[in-house]
């Protein structure tokens, strides 16, 4: 029996499909006229982002073997998101999400972004749903956090919206919680969503989210 990864291949929820971030499956010249500080919707993209837009196509290669080594390493499960067929833009790159694996503390933390065409349609919580499932029930882990900057009032509405749902909590605002690609500190909001309120709220029944590990 060949050796199968810690992190499934492909994720497949009722409208989105989930690759791995690695060159393998990700077109890096694709990705570079989406990402380049040319593309005319990366700076609203990345305001709120650790990252600036790309100069070269070289920092967007980059950007792909960085996912793909963390995956090695098991440091990262991250993904490109499609939207599934049926879906307006279906089999375009919609954006990126991700674990990022605190083992020590059997945490974990969701990251997210989304290309502005494919905000508004509920993708960020339905991305959070499959990654949570990820985390719960094939990972094992305790908690996943999220946080959003104090003024990303897109991200607020998606993240309170799905942690409700998933009967998780806000922890609070904490000041200079993270900085920003131009060096700048901001505020954040934090929030929580542990196995046993995951379980609580029904999200281990059964689901639609599907996972394999080929990718076939």
């Amino acid at each position: 029996m060949a050796e199968r990864d810690l992190f499934p291949t492909v994720i497949e929820t009722e409208r989105l499909r989930l690759e791995p971030r690695a060159p393998e499956y990700v077109d890096v010249h694709e990705l570079y006229r989406i990402c380049s500080s040319s593309s005319p919707e990366m700076e609203e993209v990345t305001r709120y982002l650790p990252w600036s837009p790309h100069e070269t196509p070289k920092e967007t290669f980059g950007f792909l073997r960085r996912g793909e080594e963390n995956r090695e390493k098991h440091k990262k499960a991250d993904y490109v998101i499609r939207p599934r067929e049926g879906e307006d833009g279906a089999g375009e790159i919609a954006g990126f999400g991700g674990l990022t694996l605190q083992w020590d503390r059997r945490s974990a933390s969701l990251g997210l972004w989304l290309r502005k065409r494919f905000w508004g349609r509920g993708y960020s919580g339905e991305r959070a749903a499959a990654l949570l499932h990820l985390a719960f029930e094939q990972l094992d882990l305790e908690l996943v956090r999220v946080a959003h900057d104090l003024e990303n009032e897109n991200s607020r509405r998606a993240i309170e919206r799905y942690v409700e749902c998933f009967d998780g909590q806000c922890d609070g605002t904490f000041r200079n919680a993270a900085a920003t690609a131009d060096g700048d500190v901001v505020d954040q909001t934090h929030y929580t969503i542990s196995q046993e309120q995951w379980r609580a709220a029904g999200c281990d029944a059964e689901s639609t989210v599907r996972m394999r590990w080929d990718d076939s």
